[in-house]
C-alpha cells in the first residue's frame, strides 16, 4: 500500500517546501495540497513540485461547479506542474454532480495529458470514477466503509470493461492533545454539510471516528495497519497543533512508509 502526505494549501511556502523534500527523501509515494478556495491549490502545489524529482504531486480536490476544466487546465499550466507526476483531483456537489463530473474528467483530458482524479462519496458517484477516472479520492471515512467504496469503484470499472483505477483514501492524521481538538472541530464543520452528513449517516460514525488522532507518535504506526488492503493508497492529511515546519516533519517522519 502506498503512502501519501498531505497539506492545507494555505499554509506557508516554507512548510510544504520542506514537507515536500522530507516526504520524497522518506519514501512517500505522493505529496498533496488541498484547494479550499480562498487558495488556489495548485499554485501552492509547486511550491512542492520545485523541491522535489520523483514523487507523485496531488491536488485533493478542485470543485468543478466553482471552476471549470478550461481554468484547472490554465491553472495546471501556469503553476507549471509536471504532468507525468500530476494527480489532478477534482469533483463536485449535487445537483447534477455526476453529469458535471463526467463532463468535466472529459474535457480536462482533452486538454491535459495527465491523471484525473474524482472525489467520490456516495455510490453513484463511486461507480461513474470506476467509469471514467483514473484514481478515486476516498475522504472523511472507516477502512470498514473504504472497502465498500472500493467494490462501487470496481463494479463501476467492470461495466465499462476497463481496469479499475486507483483507489486514494485521505484521512487526517493528529499528534497530540491541541491537533486532536483541531480534528474534532473539523470533523464537526464537514458534518454540517448535508452530502457529508449524509455520508457520517450511512456508515454510522462520528466524523472523528474516521481519523487517526494520536497522543504519541509510536502509536501511529499501529493506527495505520487497519488500513493495509483496503486501499492502494492512504493519503495522511497533516493536522498539527500550531502548524510549524517542526511538528509537520515530526508527522511525516512518525508516519513514515516501512
Amino acid at each position: 500500500m502506498g503512502r501519501g502526505f498531505a497539506l492545507f494549501a494555505g499554509t506557508t511556502s516554507e512548510i510544504i517546501r520542506a514537507s515536500a523534500r522530507e516526504a520524497e527523501v522518506l519514501g512517500y509515494s505522493s505529496f498533496w495540497v488541498n484547494h479550499p478556495g480562498s487558495v488556489d491549490g495548485l499554485a501552492a502545489l509547486a511550491f512542492g513540485a520545485r523541491e522535489t524529482k520523483s514523487i507523485e504531486l496531488g491536488i485533493g480536490v478542485i470543485p468543478l461547479h466553482t471552476r471549470g476544466p478550461e481554468s484547472i487546465a490554465q491553472g495546471v499550466r501556469a503553476a507549471a506542474l509536471p504532468l507525468d507526476r500530476l494527480l489532478l483531483g477534482v469533483g463536485s456537489p449535487n445537483p447534477k454532480s455526476l453529469a458535471r463530473v463526467r463532463d468535466g474528467v472529459a474535457a480536462l483530458r482533452a486538454q491535459l495529458k495527465t491523471r484525473v482524479i474524482v472525489a467520490a462519496l456516495g455510490p453513484k458517484m463511486c461507480r461513474l470514477a470506476g467509469e471514467v477516472a483514473d484514481g478515486v479520492l476516498f475522504n472523511w471515512l472507516t477502512p470498514e466503509h473504504a472497502r465498500v467504496s472500493a467494490g462501487w469503484v470496481r463494479e463501476g470499472a467492470a461495466a465499462a470493461g476497463r481496469k479499475a483505477p486507483t483507489v486514494f483514501a485521505y484521512v487526517r492524521l493528529a499528534l497530540g492533545a491541541k491537533a486532536c481538538e483541531k480534528v474534532a472541530a473539523e470533523g464537526g464543520r464537514y458534518a454540517a454539510i448535508p452530502a457529508y452528513g449524509a455520508h457520517f449517516e450511512r456508515m454510522g460514525v462520528k466524523p472523528v471516528d474516521t481519523c487517526i488522532g494520536a497522543q504519541k507518535a509510536g502509536e501511529i504506526p499501529a493506527a495505520l495497519r487497519k488500513w493495509q488492503g483496503v486501499v492502494d493508497e492512504v493519503v495522511l492529511r497533516a493536522i498539527t497543533g500550531n502548524d510549524t515546519i517542526e511538528e509537520n516533519l515530526a508527522l511525516l517522519r512518525a508516519a513514515k512508509p516501512a
